[in-house]
């Protein structure tokens, strides 16, 4: 791990610990973190809000199956900090018929991200303002 992507690692560690349930990991040249399905809202808050962070912008979320696994499927939450110019994913495994926080309040565009999530993979985020579908019938 690079320098600047371990001190990174390490502050988030101070920050979100708790929440991790894995060491975090580089992935295509980014940081990626494990966390706990029921940390997501909380975990976000923190990572777009703490100063040395700032990753601001969601610029994605998707959906990936595993379909031989206990916990199916994985959400994946890609992050941007501009003033740091770095990014980070965020990753959670997600059973079948559980849901997962929607993350639609703290940042407004995972609102169609999780629909298409859950359009396509069927995967629930409870609290979502409208949890309907959006590509298909």
């Amino acid at each position: 791990m690079s320098d600047a992507l371990q001190a990174t690692a390490d502050h988030i560690a101070t920050r979100i610990g708790s929440a991790l349930t894995a060491p975090p990991a580089i992935a295509f040249g980014e940081l990626t973190l494990t966390i706990a399905r029921d940390e997501i809202v909380r975990v976000l808050t923190a990572l777009r809000d703490d100063q040395q962070l700032q990753f601001s912008i969601l610029i994605d979320l998707a959906g990936v199956d595993y379909p031989k696994e206990a916990e199916r499927f994985e959400v994946v939450y890609h992050l941007l900090s501009i003033t740091k110019n770095a990014r980070l994913r965020v990753k959670l495994k997600v059973g079948e018929g559980q849901p997962v926080l929607s993350v639609a309040s703290v940042f407004a565009t995972a609102n169609w991200f999780e629909r298409e999530a859950f359009d396509m993979y069927g995967i629930l985020f409870s609290e979502h303002p409208d949890l309907r579908r959006i590509l298909t019938d």
